[in-house]
Order: structure tokens, then C-alpha cells, then sequence
């Protein structure tokens, strides 16, 4: 069993830096999302597990507001509300299983590399359904056990795989996890997205060490890792495609 991730800790420290995306990669995200939401504007987004803000004012730019990002991390809602501010974004205190919100008061719900976090998916499933309005949907841009992608940095730290097919639920899990709450999938689509443009900004960005696998290696597996990635940058000398393909689960709450 591996231990949950404290976001208080290094990760609320480094995730906007080391998370942080490009405009043009935050255009293709929001292009995806809205491939998927309902069509009327403006939409009430619910951004679960809105981490440091990195996609909420985003959102609420794409979707016209209001847009709440829930978060359960003190430290991570510090840096959002330094660093991510918007006149149509809230952020607030909760979890995905206590969501402070009303019942049937949003549109769309983006779940962003989230739902392996939550500790009781029934609750959380459930706790979706209640502020969802009818035909309102749920994105889930997640890894899925049965759909592992072939990542770059995996070269280096290669235990971070057994450790993503351990962490991450398969795709099926997910949507059963959600059928049970009333919600019928609509689409799995692969979004590939170019996060970085030269190897030296990927290896920069492995460096702070804000991929929260990090958290479950050893210092040693670490440093011998960083040590191959650096002779590797220097060579010129990348492993594989640097731009990630990501999956994106997409529900519907029927009207």
C-alpha cells in the first residue's frame, strides 16, 4: 500500500514551477474541455482538487464563470490564492467527498490528476452527483492502470511504473465508480499535449521534483536517476517523445 502524498509539505513548495504550463498548452487543455462540456455559457465549473490554481482562472476564462476550486491542501490554497486569483474563481476549503458546495449548482466538474488521491471513491462519486445539475459533466484527466502511457521520465526512475500501476485504477474501475452514482461515461479520448519544447526544459522541470511519485522513491533511486538524465542532456540525447498523452474520461449526469 503506498503512503498518501502530503501537499502541505514539498509539493505545495514546487507544483506551480515544476506544473506550471505553457500558454499554448493550457489553450489545447481548455480546447479539450470544452470539446466535452455542455454547450451553453457561461458554465459553473467545479475545479476538484484545484491544486495551486494552476488551471482554475483558466476555466473561468473559457467557461465564463463562476468557477470554485475545492481544495483539501492549506499550502497548495496559499499558493492559489498568492499566485492564480481571478474575479470569477472561489477557492475553498474541502474535499472531494465534503464538496462545500450546494446541491445541483454546477455544470462541469474537471477532475485533474485527482481521483487517485481520493481515499473513498463511493463518497466522492456520490458527493459529484449531488452538485451536479442534470446533464452537467465530469472530466477526469487521469493515468489508468490499463492504459499506462509510455512516459520519458520512467526511463530514469524506472520503479515510478510498478509504482503508477499500483497508485492509478483502471479506467473500468473508474466508471463503474461513477455508474453507481448515476453517471454514464460519454468518451475516453487521449489528448496528447507538447508540455515542454526542448529536453533541457523537461529535465529542469523533473528537478523540482513536483511529479508526486517522487514522493514514493528513495533518495538513492533519485540521485542515481538525475545522474543518467544529466548525461543524457548533455549527449543530447532524449529517450523517447517529450510530449505526454493524456487520458481524459469524460461522464455525463443524465437530464
Amino acid at each position: 500500500m503506498v503512503n498518501p502524498v502530503d501537499y502541505d509539505g514539498h509539493q505545495s513548495t514546487v507544483y506551480a514551477t515544476g506544473r506550471a504550463l505553457r500558454p499554448s498548452v493550457m489553450a489545447e487543455w481548455m480546447t479539450a474541455f470544452a470539446g466535452h462540456a455542455p454547450t451553453v455559457r457561461p458554465l459553473t465549473v467545479l475545479d476538484l482538487g484545484s491544486g495551486t490554481g494552476r488551471f482554475t482562472p483558466a476555466l473561468a476564462d473559457t467557461f465564463g464563470g463562476p468557477v470554485y476550486g475545492v481544495e483539501p491542501s492549506a499550502g497548495m490554497r496559499q499558493v492559489a490564492l498568492e499566485n492564480s486569483t481571478h474575479p470569477a474563481v472561489t477557492y475553498l476549503e474541502g474535499s472531494a467527498d465534503a464538496i462545500p458546495l450546494p446541491d445541483t449548482s454546477v455544470d462541469l466538474v474537471l477532475l485533474y490528476m485527482v481521483w487517485h488521491h481520493v481515499p473513498d471513491h463511493a463518497a466522492a462519486a456520490a458527493e459529484v452527483r449531488r452538485v451536479l445539475r442534470p446533464g452537467g459533466r465530469v472530466l477526469i484527466r487521469s493515468t489508468f492502470s490499463d492504459r499506462m502511457p509510455g512516459l520519458a521520465w520512467h526511463t530514469y526512475f524506472p520503479r515510478a511504473t510498478d509504482l503508477e500501476r499500483e497508485i492509478f485504477p483502471t479506467s473500468d474501475e473508474v466508471e463503474r465508480e461513477f455508474a453507481a452514482a448515476g453517471l454514464r461515461r460519454v468518451a475516453l479520448d487521449v489528448v496528447r499535449v507538447a508540455v515542454v519544447e526542448t529536453f533541457e526544459q523537461y529535465a529542469a522541470r523533473l528537478r523540482t521534483r513536483a511529479i508526486s511519485i517522487f514522493e514514493h522513491l528513495t533518495e538513492e533511486e533519485i540521485e542515481i536517476g538525475f545522474a543518467r538524465l544529466d548525461e543524457d542532456v548533455a549527449a543530447n540525447r532524449p529517450p523517447g517523445r517529450l510530449s505526454e498523452d493524456g487520458d481524459l474520461l469524460v461522464l455525463e449526469l443524465p437530464a
